[in-house]
C-alpha cells in the first residue's frame, strides 16, 4: 500500500489523539507530576507537537540531545488537535497551496498554530519517502493546548531507550492514518 506524501499518523482513540515532546527534566518532571504543562513551561515560546513517534526519536536522538533528554506522550483532545489543524498556517510559502506569498504572509502573522511536513523516519531513523506533520503552537493555541486539550502527560523515556537499544519494531507505537481534512494544513 503506497503512503501519501503527506499524512498525519498517529496513536489516537475516539476521543483522543497522542503527540510527543522532548524536554530536560526541569520541564517534563513538573509535567508529569502536575499532569499538565506548569513552571517552568513557557507559555510565551511556540512550542512544537508531534504526532510520529519516530520523527520525535529523530528529533530528540533517542532521548540523548541536550535539553531533550526526557520524551513525554501527551494525549489531547481531538476537538483540540482538529481546531488546530483547522487554523494552521504552513511554516513556508509553496506556491502550489493556491495563494500569493502576500496572502500566505498574512495569515501566518495571524495564525497562532504552524505547520511543518517534515521527512518521517525509519527505526533506523533514516529519512523516508513520505512526510509527517509537526505543529508549532503559539499564543491561544498554547493556552488552548495547556489548559483545554492536555487529557494526561506520560514519560515514554524508559520505552524510547528500550526501543532505541533494541530497535524492535514491535515495540513501536500502533500509529495509523488520522482521519479528516487538513484545511489549510496544506
Amino acid at each position: 500500500m503506497e503512503v501519501p506524501q503527506r499524512q498525519i499518523r498517529a496513536v489516537y482513540t475516539e476521543r483522543t489523539i497522542t503527540v510527543y515532546q522532548a524536554y530536560p527534566e526541569a520541564i517534563a518532571g513538573p509535567a508529569v507530576r502536575a499532569g499538565r504543562f506548569v513552571d517552568p513551561f513557557k507559555r510565551e515560546r511556540m512550542t512544537w507537537i508531534k504526532p510520529s513517534f519516530l520523527w520525535m526519536m529523530y528529533r530528540c536522538g533517542w532521548a540523548t540531545k541536550p535539553g531533550q533528554e526526557r520524551v513525554l506522550a501527551i494525549e489531547i483532545t481531538r476537538e483540540g488537535f482538529d481546531w488546530a489543524l483547522a487554523r494552521a498556517c504552513l511554516s513556508h510559502h509553496d506556491p502550489a497551496g493556491g495563494e500569493s506569498r502576500e496572502e500566505w504572509s498574512r495569515r501566518l502573522r495571524t495564525s497562532p498554530v504552524r505547520v511543518q511536513w517534515d521527512p518521517e523516519r525509519s527505526l533506523q531513523l533514516k529519512p523516508l519517502p513520505y512526510r509527517s506533520l509537526q505543529l508549532g503552537l503559539s499564543g491561544e493555541a498554547v493556552e488552548r493546548y495547556v489548559e483545554e486539550w492536555t487529557v494526561a502527560i506520560m514519560d515514554v523515556t524508559p520505552m524510547v531507550r528500550e526501543i532505541a537499544a533494541n530497535r524492535d519494531p514491535a515495540k513501536l507505537p500502533d500509529e495509523r492514518p488520522y482521519p479528516g481534512s487538513y484545511g489549510s494544513a496544506g
